[in-house]
């Protein structure tokens, strides 16, 4: 949909322009970064209001820095703050503290303007598609609006209007990440550690699915199927006459925001059930259906007078396959059990830790951690407090979660958070312990086993009727001299990357001694007309340029620590 190719370095019109812009705020609070990260920040207080910072009394931090800058910068890089701030696994708990105060909120866009989308996107303007549309958003975020409107039928809806030109801002943001990525892999060890083009395009997946509303639509659709006949869980309808790309328009929601504690009391409804509510609409979306709502905050949830829920916002969601289901249920139980081993061999069969880390080592730091809660009644262990530890450890270790994973992460730390709001006496893995333990059985009761065996039985006979002509296949090929061997060397280009680096080095070396030397055999031996007067400067100049390139040559080996 969008052109995601690395940002040239001869990029002219928008792109330049943007680059420039980006550019500069991240010189600007990177300076600041830089000053903290030396020491210096007693020296340039940039809390006084140094190049445009906000003053205070305090100094800047570095995290600070960071943050000030995407902030400045607009939809995409705080999409991007809060998706690293869903990261502990890949950037500092400091960072993801400081980044998670990002709030995806954006002035109103003018009500003409949002008539125009209207319009183009639908053919007609509001006051004529419906009965009635308020002309002042319900709530306004970096993507869009949301307006309160009532359709000729009578029914209550809202419309979500995307704001005009945010699609071509983020596609030319994304283009820039995307070439930034490629250039600091190529450059910096650091990005090759962290995969930067796959966290960027995991994170530009995730940003152009939330502007396509009809996505969100279908995301909606979906749910509904899912929790058809379920009287605890109540998705809004989408009314498709009235949607597009750009334009969404969902029943309304109605009842008590969830987090609002004292209406519920008022109202009279039981909080217990709505937090046990709340999380067996977590769980079931994530052990039986894979598909899981990745944005539980408050503010997306209505308690209904009967104590359902109902469920609005779409547009992030999570899939999990069969395999990682079976993971989160194996970790969930190795917690409960304070079975490190276990662990450690469920994060290895998720292909999160590859050949960096060490197993021994991240065993030892998982028993640590579930040492500290041997003994504890599970009524004692918090979700969330577990969730962070863990993914602590994962930041220690290198080990990179799938984005699935590390989503689902926040939403069971989220979902906890929730449930403890609504009954102080709430304990997620309480609740949830002997879920699992069923779930668990269920998927390896005989008639379940018995169904993958006999499977197994027949994708085993289907190889063997193949195998014949395959190994045909291959003896002619061996014969034929066509058979090639492919090796993927782990961390090869490492090593030819440090030969490049220290190749060059050598050549810059010898190239500086042997200019010094011509320089010397030139004064002594060629003595043209006019000569001396030219040469203090000539021999100025030149040792000036020698003494230079030594000294950039001699930081960059003092840089390397080789």
């Amino acid at each position: 949909m969008y052109n995601l190719s690395p940002v040239p370095w001869f990029a002219h019109g928008p792109v330049l322009h943007r680059a420039r812009e980006v550019a500069a705020a991240f010189a600007r609070h990177g300076l600041g970064w830089l000053v903290v990260q030396l020491g210096l920040g007693n020296l340039l207080p940039f809390e006084h209001g140094l190049l445009g910072h906000p003053p205070r009394e305090t100094p800047y931090r570095q995290a600070e820095h960071v943050r000030m800058a995407f902030s400045e910068l607009g939809v995409v890089f705080i999409k991007l703050a809060q998706f690293l701030s869903t990261r502990p696994d890949v950037i500092s708990p400091e960072y993801v503290a400081e980044l998670a105060k990002l709030q995806d909120a954006a002035p109103e866009v003018p009500y003409d303007q949002v008539s125009q989308v209207v319009t183009d996107e639908l053919g007609q303007p509001p006051e004529t598609l419906f009965a009635t549309f308020d002309s002042l958003p319900l709530a306004s975020a970096s993507i869009g609006q949301v307006h309160a409107a009532t359709l000729k039928s009578g029914d209550h809806v809202i419309v979500k209007v995307q704001h005009p030109g945010v699609a071509e801002q983020v596609a030319l943001d994304l283009q820039i990440l995307a070439g930034v990525a490629e250039w600091a892999e190529a450059h910096a060890t650091v990005a090759r550690t962290l995969n930067l083009p796959v966290l960027v395009d995991e994170f530009s997946y995730t940003l152009r699915n939330e502007l396509d509303y009809q996505r969100e639509g279908h995301n909606a659709d979906r749910f509904r199927r899912n929790f058809a006949g379920d009287a605890s869980i109540h998705i809004p309808r989408i009314y498709w006459g009235f949607s597009t790309a750009r334009v969404l328009t969902m029943e309304r929601a109605s009842g008590i925001k969830i987090a609002d504690v004292t209406l519920l009391e008022q109202a009279g409804i039981n909080r217990r059930k709505v937090a046990e509510n709340a999380v067996r609409l977590m769980m079931r979306e994530v052990y039986e259906f894979g598909f899981f709502h990745a944005d539980p905050h408050p503010g997306n949830f209505f308690v209904q007078p009967d104590g359902s829920i109902a469920l609005i916002d779409f547009g992030m969601v999570g899939r999990l396959d069969k395999q990682l289901q079976d993971t989160m249920t194996r970790i969930g139980l190795a917690v409960v059990r304070q079975d490190a081993e276990q662990m450690a061999d469920d994060l290895y069969a998720l292909g999160v830790a590859g050949g960096r880390a060490k197993r021994a080592a991240l065993q030892r730091d998982l028993s640590h951690l579930l040492d500290q809660y041997a003994g504890r009644p599970i009524q004692d262990l918090a979700a969330a407090q577990v969730t962070h530890d863990v993914m602590a450890i994962a930041f220690r270790h290198h080990l990179q979660l799938p984005g699935e994973l590390a989503m689902l992460f926040r939403v069971i730390s989220m979902s906890e958070t929730l449930g403890a709001r609504l009954d102080p006496n709430f304990r997620l893995f309480e609740f949830l312990a002997p879920q699992l333990q069923q779930l668990w059985f269920e998927r390896r009761s005989p008639v379940v086993m018995g169904k993958k065996l006999g499977l197994a039985a027949i994708e085993t006979a289907e190889l063997a009727f193949d195998l014949p002509r395959r190994a045909s296949r291959l003896l002619n090929q061996v014969e034929r001299g066509e058979l090639e061997l492919n090796i993927n060397h782990e961390g090869l280009h490492l090593l030819i990357h440090s030969l490049q680096r220290m190749t060059n080095r050598l050549a810059l070396a010898v190239l500086l001694a042997a200019t010094i030397i011509a320089l010397g055999l030139v004064m002594v031996v060629y003595h043209p007309p006019g000569w001396v007067q030219l040469t203090g400067y000539v021999f100025e100049l030149a040792l000036i340029l020698s003494l230079g390139l030594s000294a950039l040559l001699m930081w960059r080996i003092w840089r390397s620590g080789r």
